[in-house]
């Protein structure tokens, strides 16, 4: 009789502990939480319609401490990106056409420094997530996915998926349980000088833009630096026009800054500068509320 009193008082004295604990989340297939993560940011048919997209915003880098970096990143399908940023009233312009890549930097004697990506910069260039992501339209990219298991993530349960790309790279993402939309990923990447190490990037403040999900916060770090960069959106257009002159390779034969300056020229030969297009889309908005979102977010 002892021991029967005995076991139920253990017994009661757990039922809190259990009533407490975080549910598990349900066992599903990999294919169908990818099916989940399409159907939470939007829908496949959604995504479909945008042929380009515009952010724009600025960058808090941990190496740079206290600076805030104007950016714009521009994408076109199927592959082509342009990011610019701003450091210290310079620009520096990264542009991929979906082949080959440039840089286009500041340099000293006041001529701008045009330099080819390297294989290492194209090889990310050529896996790059695009406009929507590896996930989204898996199968038809030639994406393989495979489910791992089941992961805390900033206190919420997600499932931690095996992605690999066409190309044979592979990179983790994890999908929360609940929303279903990415909050985790990471990927191997090699610095400078050749040394591997891994990038893991968190997606975070997601917002609706003409009914699809984006993040607005996109925070990344590398496991040898406790740094982190924070890309913080601030608007984002969708289907602005981006021409493909944008995303090919510069022209950069230009006259001395001092007669470029005197003569009112932009910095680059094509009109109105870099990411002017989806820039003035942006402005020229008769309900910016309509295709902008404002707040804050390799």
């Amino acid at each position: 009789m002892m021991r029967i009193a005995l076991a139920l008082l253990a017994a009661c004295l757990a039922l809190p502990a259990l009533a407490g604990a975080p549910e598990s989340p349900p066992a599903l297939s990999a294919a169908q939480i990818v099916e989940k993560n399409v159907a939470a940011r939007g829908g496949l048919d959604a995504w479909r319609k945008i042929n380009t997209m515009a952010w724009a915003g600025h960058i808090e880098s941990g190496n740079v401490p206290g600076a805030a970096l104007p950016f714009v990143l521009e994408m076109k399908r199927p592959d082509k990106t342009r990011f610019e940023i701003h450091v210290q009233n310079q620009r520096s312009v990264r542009m991929y056409d979906g082949t080959h890549g440039w840089k286009l930097r500041p340099a000293r004697d006041g001529q701008p420094d045009l330099q080819p990506y390297t294989s290492e910069e194209l090889k990310f260039a050529h896996d790059a997530e695009g406009i929507d992501g590896p996930l989204m339209d898996s199968q038809a990219k030639g994406v393989s996915v495979a489910l791992e298991g089941v992961e805390e993530v900033g206190g919420n349960k997600a499932y931690r998926l095996a992605v690999k790309l066409p190309s044979g790279a592979s990179r983790h993402v994890w999908i929360d349980a609940q929303s279903f939309l990415e909050v985790q990923s990471d990927r191997e990447a090699h610095n400078a000088v050749g040394m591997s190490g891994t990038v893991t990037v968190h997606y975070r403040d997601y917002r609706t833009i003409d009914g699809v999900q984006i993040p607005f916060m996109i925070e990344s770090g590398g496991s040898a630096s406790q740094a982190t960069d924070k890309m913080v959106i601030d608007r984002i257009a969708l289907n602005p026009p981006l021409e493909d002159w944008m995303f090919a390779r510069p022209e950069v034969r230009q006259p001395h800054p001092m007669i470029r300056a005197a003569a009112g020229l932009p910095n680059l030969t094509r009109p109105n500068g870099v990411g002017a297009p989806a820039l003035r889309a942006i402005a020229a908005t008769p309900n910016p509320s309509a295709v902008l979102g404002s707040g804050h977010v390799q």
